[in-house]
């Protein structure tokens, strides 16, 4: 990892404590703050710890590109939560001689950057 990535990735740590010190729930309930506010940390320390061995420059910009547009996402609707994509099972590019298998393939592709490191630790 570069130096110039490294501190990228530590920014984007610190970034998201100091959203997580910061941050109101929709609700304004103190419970759910509280519990939103727990969540927002411990995602964050558990998939950093998780991709602390990625050595990859591609995949290292995309693990920083997904946490970028998580950040985004949760400040705009102000829900720490991913969002979840909503497909039917056969939603996709109907064709002829397309089998269920080929379907999850291009789910799996379709798939919004901000849910990919979600669905590998869920």
């Amino acid at each position: 990892m570069t130096p110039v990535t490294r501190q990228e990735v530590l920014g984007l740590y610190r970034k998201i404590f100091r959203i997580a010190k910061k941050w109101q729930s929709a609700s304004g309930q103190i419970e759910e703050t509280i519990k939103e506010k727990e969540y927002i940390k411990n995602e964050a320390k558990m998939l950093f710890r998780k991709n602390k061995n990625v050595t990859d420059p591609k995949l290292i910009k995309q693990c920083i590109e997904e946490c970028e547009a998580r950040i985004e996402i949760g400040l705009h609707y102000n829900i720490p939560y991913p969002r979840p994509i909503h497909l039917p099972p056969m939603g996709l590019a109907h064709k002829q001689g397309r089998t269920l298998r080929h379907q999850e393939k291009l789910r799996k592709i379709s798939k919004p950057i901000y849910l990919k490191s979600h669905d590998e630790v869920s």
